[in-house]
């Protein structure tokens, strides 16, 4: 797949200006105020990382301001409010009103929930958001929540450009030298690292480098480089892979408790759809900005080496995910139907993206 620039950026950070009337232009007369709702939201990432965690602050910062005090919000940092593993069970009951995660945390509970967050050699950022925004993706989305039982709405609320696929504390030459690794993988990614020998753990951000200087795991893969550098992988792991193959885009959703999004106007409900759409367009663009400096302070100022896949690696990992697409497809049937739409939606994309666009660059040497 060709990747693309992310020309989309432009049209929804131009939504982010909403303009909330309280008084009647013909007769002056100010109308009753809307019933003030505070969304109290836990997160799954601190706000500290930037791009990965900081996405919702986009929202909270802006939220009372163009809601005219309609609407605000108070973010909770991991843990503080519930465990970011208890997110939606929290959102769904009631214990608090909205939650800020991805779906790729619920796959224990929802096969298909992957699906809606990152797909390894799936999608980047422009066909995701196409497919999500403006064929049935969103539906889709949705209907997992709804047809699991779940209380919650659900809107995108950031998107993220792809990830860093591993840190190794030796390079990585062939299939064979993952067999038997122990190594730190997110979501379906996992799946297909399993199939090539590798005892995967989903360790939470804040346990992986700790685990990594115990010997607990051989390796991670976590975030984008500006995160993982913060995360401090770098001084302990110096064999950075890159492309990140199992997530070439990776989104976040803002759950919110359905009783609340049903009680809440016309008008809010639109705030918060459009300031979501403007919190996509700028996690997007941030992320973009930040990458290249940070790749090249690890290979300058500490010494890690930056790889890029062989093609015999990034063939073995892709037959890896055809499996894996059938084994799923197999056990489950609503992820069956999400993954034909995606398909039939991406095949139409493909006389787009095969000639619409030019090739990226070779990296600088």
């Amino acid at each position: 797949m060709i990747v693309k620039p992310f020309s989309v950026v432009v049209f929804f950070a131009a939504m982010s200006l909403l303009v909330v009337g309280c008084a009647d232009e013909k007769t002056g007369e100010v109308e009753e105020q809307t019933q003030s709702v505070e969304l109290k939201v836990p997160v799954a990432f601190g706000t500290n990382l930037p791009s990965l965690g900081d996405g919702i602050l986009y929202i909270s910062e802006r939220l009372e301001t163009i809601s005219d005090g309609s609407l605000t919000m108070t973010v909770h940092e991991p843990g503080e409010l519930v465990a970011a593993n208890e997110i939606l069970d929290a959102v769904s009951s009631g214990k608090t009103n909205a939650g800020y995660a991805t779906a790729g945390y619920w796959v224990g509970k929802m096969p298909a929930a992957p699906l809606f967050g990152a797909v390894p050699f799936g999608p980047d950022a422009a066909e995701y958001l196409a497919w999500l925004y403006y064929d049935d993706g969103m539906d889709l989305y949705q209907q997992m929540y709804d047809d699991a039982g779940y209380n919650v709405h659900v809107l995108l609320a950031a998107i993220i450009p792809p990830e860093t696929s591993g840190w190794f504390a030796n390079p990585i030459e062939s299939p064979d030298d993952l067999d038997g690794l122990r190594m730190r993988f997110y979501g379906l990614g996992a799946e297909v690292m399993q199939k090539l020998g590798v005892q995967t753990s989903l360790l939470p951000g804040g346990e992986i480098f700790a685990a990594l200087e115990k010997g607990a795991i051989d390796a991670t893969e976590y975030s984008l480089p500006a995160v993982d550098q913060r995360l401090g992988f770098h001084k302990l792991v110096k064999h950075n892979y890159f492309p990140g193959w199992h997530q070439q885009a990776t989104t976040f959703e803002l759950l919110i408790n359905k009783d609340v999004w049903n009680g809440l106007t016309d008008q809010q409900r639109m705030i918060l759809e459009v300031i979501c759409k403007a919190s996509v367009a700028d996690s997007f663009a941030h992320g973009e900005a930040i990458e290249g400096a940070e790749i090249k302070k690890n290979a300058t100022e500490y010494g890690v080496t930056n790889h890029y896949w062989s093609d015999e690696m990034l063939a073995a990992f892709k037959a890896a995910w055809l499996e894996v697409i059938e084994e799923q497809k197999a056990e489950d049937a609503f992820f069956a139907k999400v993954w034909a739409d995606f398909s039939a939606f991406d095949e139409e994309y493909k006389y787009w993206s095969s000639i619409g666009y030019l090739p990226r660059p070779a990296a600088p040497k």
